[in-house]
Formats: C-alpha cells, sequence, structure tokens
C-alpha cells in the first residue's frame, strides 16, 4: 500500500490527500506494536474470521479500528 501511495503522489495524482495518507501510513508503520495488533487478531484468524485494521489519522499519533467480518 505504502509503494502504490508513493507511486501515485509521484504521478501528481491527488498530491494533497495523498500525501496525508502517506504520511499517516509512514507514522503508523514507524509506531504501531505489531506484537499488540498480533495478540487482539489471533483468536479471530483462528476462528477462520478476515481481520482487517483501518488506520486513520489520530492528534499526535495514527490510530486504528480492528474490523472483524
Amino acid at each position: 500500500m505504502y509503494n502504490q501511495i508513493s507511486g501515485e503522489l509521484l504521478k501528481g495524482n491527488e498530491a494533497s490527500r495523498l500525501a496525508r495518507k502517506l504520511e499517516t501510513l509512514r507514522l503508523f508503520l514507524e509506531t504501531a506494536d505489531f506484537s499488540k495488533l498480533r495478540r487482539k487478531s489471533e483468536k479471530h484468524l483462528l476462528a477462520g474470521k478476515k481481520v482487517r485494521f483501518v488506520i486513520h489519522a489520530g492528534n499526535s499519533q495514527p490510530e486504528y479500528e480492528m474490523k472483524v467480518t
């Protein structure tokens, strides 16, 4: 996803919106506790469910929401 957004940004498509998305994604990748995210999602994955984490720009750092389907 990071590479896809970077590529679109380099092409000049919707630069402002994509720049914000890219920065939010970069901050999330740098600050997320992936062990914690794995622990939170593991029981759902073992039950055969799909788990997605939706990233939102927060006040000081990105926030996320776990969606299970």
